[in-house]
């Protein structure tokens, strides 16, 4: 099997180029040609099993899901540990350091992070042999495109991750949506300090599961997989945030000497 992280650059179409490049892509993955997909799930982090009725992602389908890395990157993280090659389409920010601590196999990961107008045909094609993709939509798909699309997915037992986007829109044809709320991050302090990973709420819901189901995790664990916190880490975490509301804290506390640092997830 050909590509990997080698090909990141030469997967970057730009300008008039493109079209070529998504031909040479197409020749590289005819290589890597592979039959259906027999398995009917592919695996979600034991912390996840709860969010979706039969415990992991449905082959063939497409699931929106918010544009967090650390939520793509742990969605990706299981199916790469058991051997399942994977692609993340059009996050350019998205690093491999980070989705080497949350556990991905480096060698089976294949980036493609610019892929301009180009997308959606570098996603179709990577849907021939790679067995989840996660995508961050460049622009509107014409309703056509999708159902087009959406075949190939079913035809090959692909899954599709496709993040929210007001560029985008609503994806039609979703078997349901994962979405990432509430998160905080670990080990930076009040202007400074070294990032060690976040706690987020994770939730859930399917076209046969219209009910939300959510859990609360730490991204990535200790030793990268998603850990699942306790009910009571929860409640500790929640009387810490309001213990630093100004309005609770004492009255003789000093104000802050440096702005919070802002750090996107």
């Amino acid at each position: 099997m050909g590509i990997g992280l080698d090909a990141v650059t030469a997967l970057s179409p730009a300008g008039d180029s493109r079209a070529g490049e998504v031909l040479r892509l197409r020749r590289e993955i005819s290589r890597m040609q592979r039959r259906r997909s027999e398995h009917p799930l592919l695996p979600l982090e034991p912390a996840f099993s709860s969010l979706l009725p039969e415990e992991g992602l449905q082959t063939g389908t497409t699931y929106t899901v918010s544009p967090s890395p650390s939520l793509v990157l742990a969605l990706l993280a299981a199916a790469s540990r058991k051997g399942h090659w994977c692609a993340v389409v059009g996050m350019p920010t998205l690093g491999v350091e980070a989705a080497a601590a949350f556990g991905i196999e480096l060698p089976r990961l294949i980036l493609v992070p610019e892929p301009g107008d180009r997308w959606l045909a570098v996603t179709s094609a990577l849907a021939e042999v790679v067995p989840l993709i996660a995508v961050q939509p460049g622009g509107r798909a014409r309703d056509a495109d999708v159902s087009r699309l959406s075949a190939r997915l079913r035809d090959r037992g692909s899954t599709l991750l496709i993040t929210e986007s007001t560029a985008s829109g609503a994806w039609p044809q979703s078997e349901g949506s994962i979405r990432l709320h509430d998160q905080h991050w670990l080990g930076v302090g009040e202007g400074w300090g070294l990032i060690e990973g976040s706690t987020a709420t994770v939730s859930a819901r399917t076209r046969h599961s219209p009910l939300s189901s959510s859990v609360r995790v730490r991204l990535p664990g200790a030793h990268g997989a998603v850990e699942e916190l306790p009910a009571e880490h929860t409640a500790v975490e929640t009387m810490a945030e309001m213990t630093t509301l100004p309005g609770l804290r004492g009255h003789e506390a000093t104000p802050l000497e440096y702005p919070r640092l802002a750090v996107a997830g």
